[in-house]
This record gives C-alpha cells, structure tokens and sequence, in this order.
C-alpha cells in the first residue's frame, strides 16, 4: 500500500531498545505491513528508516504512515483486537519509546 489519495494520517515513530536485535526490528517492521493490509479500513501504509543528516531525530530510527479516509476509521483502528494484538506481541517488550501525531493534510 502507498499513501495517495487517503486522507487521515497516523504517523507513528519508534525508537527500540539498544538490545533489540536487529532480525527482531525486521520482524516487527513485517509485522506492521501484515497489520495493516489485513485491515480492511487501512487505506494506505509506508515505513522507512530515518536518514536525516540534520540530527534532530531525537533518536527515533523508524517512521510508519497508516492512512485512513477519516479520524473515525482511526478510531476503529485504535482499539481493534488486531492492532492491541500486535502492540503487546511486538512493540511492548521492544519500544523505548514512540511519538505519535494525527493529521488531516491541508493542501
């Protein structure tokens, strides 16, 4: 999935543990993929790795893009079984820490 004409965005940066293997975080970053494109309300997914020279990042390494067509789908999202699910199997024991923002794009 890409972002195109999707409209609300979810934007979700992590910074894992220094003792979180490497094959764990790739595993993880899978897992989110596997999230959302078997959430029907997700319209559109993308992730990357910070590569900003500017080092202000504040030690977030990874960013991940969830759209939806509106603030109510992400707040069928929130809660769903699926999506508590894979906090609790994949992030609790491996975030140090997270930074989430909410937005409608303006033009």
């Amino acid at each position: 999935m890409s972002l195109g004409s999707e409209n609300y965005r979810h934007v979700v940066l992590f910074k894992f543990k220094d003792e979180t293997p490497a094959a764990t975080v790739r595993a993880i970053e899978q897992a989110f993929s596997a999230l959302c494109a078997a959430l029907p309300f997700v319209r559109g997914f993308e992730w990357g790795v910070n590569s900003s020279p500017e080092g202000l990042s504040m030690g977030f390494t990874h960013c991940f893009i969830v759209s939806f067509a509106d603030a109510a789908a992400r707040d069928v999202y929130l809660p769903h079984p699926l999506h508590q699910a894979f906090c609790r199997q994949h992030l609790d024991a491996h975030l140090e820490k997270a930074c989430v923002v909410d937005f409608l794009p303006s033009a």
